[in-house]
């Protein structure tokens, strides 16, 4: 074994069938089947309507499936609104569940599949390992190219007593099918083509540069375990997808090849960040998110250049291997790990994501406050390459307020 390996260990949950593809939601009627009769279809309400879902509905239904169509998916997911909607359906007691829409839609589903199986309230299970057992299986049927929850064993709420998003993590929370169609894709407006795929690019991009954690093997491991080497190669390939293909996708939303790379790019990354985790931009976005009232996708991807240009000297060889991927030919990984971040900032530009949290409506003297509700989120600073010193967090936040990386270059030279 090189020695590069000899030290690694790598873990992936995912679920027992994944399909990917045009065509492959023909399959969910046999997927559902499998588990039970009764459906629950947890659905964005804009596309309980469409003609793709109505479609489906009809095929499920010739099938012999009893379906109960609920739409109550808000916004950010309020928790009350989560226990609202579960309460709702229980007297259906679906035996399966079916997640059709966006990462909101999808994260309901579990949370209401839990609901179902355990009683509330919900916030007895924030952070990991709190769900003490199965949920109702779940067939996820993501809409959108971007949280990869289809794959994941998290989901995320809003807590109004909290100043940011919450997550409930746990291997319960695995879907036991993920059926991703580009069809389905391509009526996804060109904003929400790129937040979703430029935060699916974040997942990969973050997985990737994970720090290694330190595993007792003996006990119950944590959801996010840091540098994988089962996961690895899977975030490589899924940058290898997304990058070049993102912004063909948001100007022509119809171009057919660009949405499928996509699509598979963003299932990619969420095999690969289900296990390794991600780390600061995430960690930032929940307060920024929280603080401005924009997109989840908007805030990864404004951060990521920040949070990369900081881990440049930290991580050279893991960024000069993304470089590789993105089409560099620099040998000197130094060099080639700066060349990436440039990318990738030209990338976010491209896409139409802000440059600076000034744009965004962040004043300079909420930073500090950011910096100390981030790290609250331990299992994302946890594993971020450059540590998690408040220091550090506020000179990336200090850096994305003005709209200069240069900012980083000699003021972040900390590590794992």
């Amino acid at each position: 074994m090189p020695d590069a390996l000899a030290d690694a260990v790598g873990t992936l949950r995912l679920p027992a069938r994944i399909h990917v593809g045009y065509g492959v939601r023909q399959q969910i009627p046999a997927l559902l089947a499998e588990h039970g009769r009764r459906v629950l279809a947890v659905v964005d309400p804009f596309l309980a309507t469409s003609p793709d879902f109505v479609a489906l509905l009809a095929s499920l239904e010739a099938t012999g499936l009893e379906v109960t169509t609920h739409t109550g998916v808000l916004p950010e997911l309020p928790v009350g609104s989560l226990t609202a909607s579960a309460e709702a359906v229980a007297d259906t007691d679906p035996e399966v569940v079916l997640a059709y829409g966006g990462g909101s839609a999808i994260d309901a589903a579990k949370l209401i599949a839990t609901l179902l199986a355990h009683g509330g309230p919900l916030s007895r299970f924030y952070g990991e390992n709190a769900v003490p057992g199965p949920i109702r299986p779940i067939v996820a049927v993501p809409t959108t190219a971007g949280t990869g929850s289809e794959v994941t064993p998290v989901a995320v709420v809003s807590d109004p007593d909290r100043e940011m998003k919450i997550g409930i993590s746990s291997p319960f929370l695995v879907p036991v099918a993920a059926v991703v169609d580009p069809e389905l894709t391509l009526g996804a407006p060109p904003s929400v083509t790129a937040h979703s795929g430029i935060d699916a690019l974040v997942h990969a991009l973050e997985s990737y540069t994970a720090a290694a954690v330190p595993l007792d093997w003996t006990g119950q491991l944590p959801l996010f375990t840091g540098r994988n080497v089962l996961a690895a190669p899977l975030a490589l390939e899924a940058i290898r997808h997304i990058a070049p293909f993102l912004a063909r996708a948001v100007r022509d939303g119809s171009d057919r090849e660009a949405r499928a790379q996509v699509a598979l790019g963003s299932l990619l990354a969420g095999m690969a960040f289900g296990p390794t985790g991600t780390h600061l931009s995430h960690a930032l976005q929940y307060p920024i998110g929280a603080i401005t009232k924009t997109p989840h996708g908007l805030g990864t991807g404004l951060m990521i250049p920040y949070v990369l240009q900081a881990a440049v000297a930290v991580v050279p060889s893991r960024l000069a291997e993304i470089d590789r991927v993105l089409g560099g030919t620099e040998p000197d990984d130094s060099v080639a790990a700066q060349d990436a971040v440039d990318r990738i900032a030209d990338l976010c530009r491209e896409v139409g994501i802000p440059s600076s949290l000034a744009e965004i409506g962040v004043e300079e003297t909420q930073l500090e406050h950011i910096a100390e509700l981030a790290l609250n989120s331990k299992r994302l600073v946890g594993i971020s390459p450059v540590g998690a010193d408040p220091g550090v967090l506020l000179s990336i936040l200090r850096a994305a307020h003005s709209g200069h990386r240069s900012l980083l270059d000699s003021s972040v030279h900390r590590g794992r």
